[in-house]
């Protein structure tokens, strides 16, 4: 069979003053007993007078069973396997930095796991031969992992099990790390009344369409007049949005100097599959529309 459990990292236990995610196992007199998530699940102390900085008035209000927590190590007796930790010396910054940190160990792991029950390999000699080394030349093995989706060449070197486990953890990292890109889009009402007004509102949209980049295509589109949407397709949502603003500067721009208006009816935003599907059904609707009244003046 092959092994499913292992530490996340080389050392077998944390090092003092290391800031670590906890599992709640459970509440004793003298504290919390728990387990470190990222080392195997080895059980660790949060002593009760290191819960909170505040008088305790009741345990069960600073501390639940099952939950995760961040705590920091306080000493660590090798020989018998004791492990104290401290909630109440955590900072607000410890707990973001441990969060990503563990969260990228997690991917890493379910990955890694993969390829060990896919090949009933030993998990921990992928550790070993595969996610260590990495992550002692890159910082942490899912830095890693991210740059190889364009640069194979990362695992140049590394001695993996086999080459075929080697090859399905290439292609699992790039089914799993490859990021998707999203959906932004903004909706515009386009309105001018002057003897230009339909070029105008052409020129308008050919404007917004012209800040497009290499990787960011802007489209326009017509949903029923007077309404427009922009949308743009980004692997970052910020740099999306703030593209579409752009878009929409340029709209404003040239539709007020043919005399027209510009009225935003939603600003840029990341859109779910949800309102996708409802644009969808919109423009669908409106095509069988046109075509009905194409009919129509055909048999007419």
């Amino acid at each position: 069979m092959s092994s499913t459990n292992c530490r996340f990292y080389e050392n077998k236990y944390p090092e003092v003053d290391e800031v670590v995610m906890v599992n709640v196992q459970e509440i004793a007199e003298m504290g919390a007993y728990v387990k470190l998530l990222e080392y195997d699940n080895i059980e660790g102390m949060v002593l009760l007078s290191e819960l909170s900085r505040r008088r305790i008035r009741s345990i069960q209000k600073l501390i639940r069973v099952g939950k995760n927590e961040v705590a920091v190590v306080l000493r660590v007796d090798k020989e018998k396997g004791y492990i104290d930790l401290s909630k109440r010396r955590v900072s607000a910054e410890d707990i973001v930095k441990c969060d990503e940190r563990y969260n990228k160990s997690k991917a890493v792991h379910s990955i890694l796991r993969h390829c060990a029950e896919k090949f009933n390999a030993s998990l921990e000699n992928l550790y070993e031969t595969v996610c260590w080394p990495l992550s002692r030349k890159y910082g942490h093995a899912y830095d890693a992992f991210k740059l190889s989706i364009t640069d194979p060449t990362i695992f140049d070197g590394l001695e993996a099990p086999s080459a075929g486990i080697l090859e399905e953890l290439k292609l699992y990292i790039s089914r799993r790390l490859t990021p998707q890109a999203i959906n932004i889009r903004a909706d515009v009402d386009l309105q001018c009344f002057t003897y230009e007004g339909i070029d105008a509102i052409k020129t308008a949209l050919k404007a917004a369409e012209s800040v497009s980049t290499e990787q960011m295509q802007v489209k326009a589109k017509l949903v029923a007049a007077p309404l427009y949407f922009l949308t743009v397709q980004s692997l970052d949502k910020n740099q999306g949005i703030a593209l579409l603003e752009s878009a929409i500067e340029k709209i404003t721009e040239s539709i007020e100097a043919s005399g027209g208006l510009c009225k935003v009816s939603m600003a840029p935003k990341a859109v779910t599959a949800t309102e996708d599907a409802e644009l969808e059904r919109m423009l669908e609707s409106k095509e069988a529309d046109d075509r009905l009244d194409s009919d129509e003046e055909e048999n007419e």
